[in-house]
């Protein structure tokens, strides 16, 4: 029988969010203050300790901050060493030769598969968002159209595909086949993120009109007057280098011993924060010293950048804490609860409890690897469920519904320049029909493989 405290937990979070969403929208109350006004309103709710009610924001606040700041800060400097050199009129101006105008989301989706493979989804995003807001200026199409296949590549890529890192934790929790995951993703991913990316995106722009201001494309682009461009190579080298540095982490152990000198140096220099940050200095000479940019200049630029990223960051700090909020008053543990007292196959449990995992939490890494961690050791005493679509099925529910104790809510939201509303409407809705589509994928796949 499923716990009464569990159900008021879930229908006191249910109400929090939808106040929290009519606060924002219609009230047009300040996005922070509103998601640190919900969060202590629900943990006193949730009976939490009123002594731990403000650690608990913080602590959540803080641990999302320390990576995500520093992620925003070093991709939006390289972002607009892109904008201010040209590098990203060259990349737009390549893709819309190579595909077409009318193929560029399809080119925009490809990218973001490929670039998402190796880096967590912010990290894919601040790096190719200059690119999308380049390329749906110099084809005048909606940014919507350009910017949302290329979010469903990365999001893909995120939770179905090794060895992306979020992806790969499930697979070593589930003891699955890399090998064999990586082809029934691609198998199932592709056509999901055709459909989640090129597709939802030509029907939903014509629903969802974006404002003519949006703060962060203008930081981007470039007004200045037209001018020979840096070289098609040397701009894709630059940007591809935090990628390329972050490949070679991921697969340090299988190249070196693991401890050794080597090994650890590898996986430093793999890590996102460094490879980003490899990056920036890599583009100061590339993209600026070549240019004959000043050293002045240089830094003009990168300071000028950074003041746009402080009301992102706040905002994907705010989300963060009201996910450990929830973690901490009992939420996510309720939903655990009641997931398992329903009898369902092993591959709709597993998606059911990353899915649920993820609306309580916001991460979809947090809900893959504790749904993973559930259904694993159930699964080893079923057995007769392939661990590799567990492993997928499983990333395709931390997916679902993207919205507002998600970090990649806010920045999607605050790039794109979007209300909460029309972000529900293009990002969320895009998130959900990843999860749902891939699921059905898996399903059908269990019944041939």
């Amino acid at each position: 029988m499923i716990d009464p405290h569990s159900i008021f937990l879930l229908v006191s979070t249910l109400i929090a969010v939808i106040v929290l969403i009519l606060l924002i929208s219609v009230v047009k109350l300040n996005p922070f203050l509103t998601l640190f006004l919900i969060s202590l309103s629900l943990a006193m709710v949730a009976g939490m300790p009123l002594g731990t009610v403000i650690h608990s924001f913080e602590t959540g606040l803080g641990s999302t901050l320390g990576h995500i700041a520093i992620v925003v800060a070093l991709g939006t400097m390289l972002g607009k060493m892109m904008a201010e050199s040209g590098g990203a009129d060259q990349i737009a101006h390549t893709l819309i030769r190579l595909f077409g105008e009318k193929r560029v989301p399809w080119a925009m989706m490809v990218i973001g598969l490929v670039v998402g493979l190796p880096a967590f989804f912010e990290v894919g995003f601040v790096l190719l968002i200059p690119i999308a807001f380049t390329v749906a200026r110099r084809t005048g199409t909606s940014l919507l159209l350009v910017a949302l296949p290329m979010v469903a590549g990365l999001s893909v890529v995120h939770g179905l595909v090794p060895p992306h890192p979020a992806a790969l934790l499930a697979v070593t929790i589930y003891k699955a086949n890399v090998g064999r995951t990586i082809l029934y993703a691609l198998l199932i991913g592709i056509p999901t993120a055709i459909i989640a990316g090129p597709i939802y995106a030509k029907f939903i722009a014509r629903h969802v009109t974006l404002a003519a201001d949006r703060g962060m494309a203008e930081d981007f682009v470039d007004h200045g007057a037209e001018r020979s461009l840096p070289g098609f190579g040397l701009t894709l080298l630059t940007i591809l280098l935090p990628v390329f540095l972050m490949v070679l982490g991921s697969w340090a152990d299988a190249m070196s011993a693991p401890g050794t000198t080597l090994n650890q140096a590898l996986h430093l220099v793999g890590n996102d924060d460094l490879a980003l940050f490899i990056g920036v200095l890599f583009s100061f000479f590339s993209l600026g010293k070549l240019r004959g940019f000043t050293r002045d200049t240089i830094l003009r630029f990168s300071n000028e950048c950074l003041a746009p990223t402080a009301t992102i960051t706040l905002l994907v700090g705010a989300g963060g804490g009201f996910g450990r909020v929830l973690q901490d008053s009992g939420v996510s543990q309720a939903i655990i609860h009641i997931a398992l007292q329903t009898h369902v196959p092993l591959l709709l449990l597993a998606w059911l409890l990353a899915a649920l995992m993820r609306l309580a939490t916001g991460s979809a890494t947090v809900a893959m690897t504790t749904a993973a961690g559930i259904v694993a050791p159930i699964a080893l005493h079923v057995g007769g469920v392939q661990p590799e679509l567990l492993a997928i099925t499983t990333g395709a529910g931390s997916l679902i519904f993207s919205h507002v104790n998600d970090g990649g809510f806010w920045l999607v939201k605050e790039y794109l320049g979007m209300s909460v509303t029309q972000t529900m409407k293009t990002w969320s809705v895009s998130e959900t029909i990843i999860s749902v589509t891939a699921l059905v994928f898996a399903l059908a796949a269990s019944l041939v493989v």
